[in-house]
């Protein structure tokens, strides 16, 4: 389920960015405060929304929806962490050697017995 919304979310993301540069830049009016001559103002006066600001509307609330689903799952999630894997094998105690031998060190073979 993880795997599937964590791959929705990305399709989303990727609608989302194409919707945006897909629109006309407000910027692209400036000119007119120079003598351009266009009809529209620097900031404001868009009309009405057109078909792409709806969908960018649109897609944006999809993406923060499944932004939400996906914290709400994940921290529902059990956690697997090598921290407290590694806690629960230093919490179990090594076997001591027998008395007048040293140990050996970690990761090595102990010597061989003798007779």
């Amino acid at each position: 389920m993880f795997i599937t919304l964590s791959v929705l979310h990305l399709l989303i993301a990727v609608v989302l960015v194409v919707v945006v540069l897909l629109q006309s830049g407000k910027g692209a009016d400036i000119g007119a405060t120079f003598g351009g001559g266009s009809s529209q103002t620097v900031f404001g006066g868009r009309g009405a929304a057109t078909f792409l600001s709806k969908l960018t509307s649109a897609v944006a609330v999809l993406f923060m929806i499944s932004s939400l689903m996906l914290a709400i799952y994940s921290g529902r999630r059990g956690s697997s962490s090598v921290i407290t894997e590694e806690r629960a094998k230093q919490a179990v105690p090594s076997p001591s050697p027998p008395p007048g031998q040293t140990a050996p060190p970690a990761g090595q073979a102990p010597p061989p017995a003798t007779k």
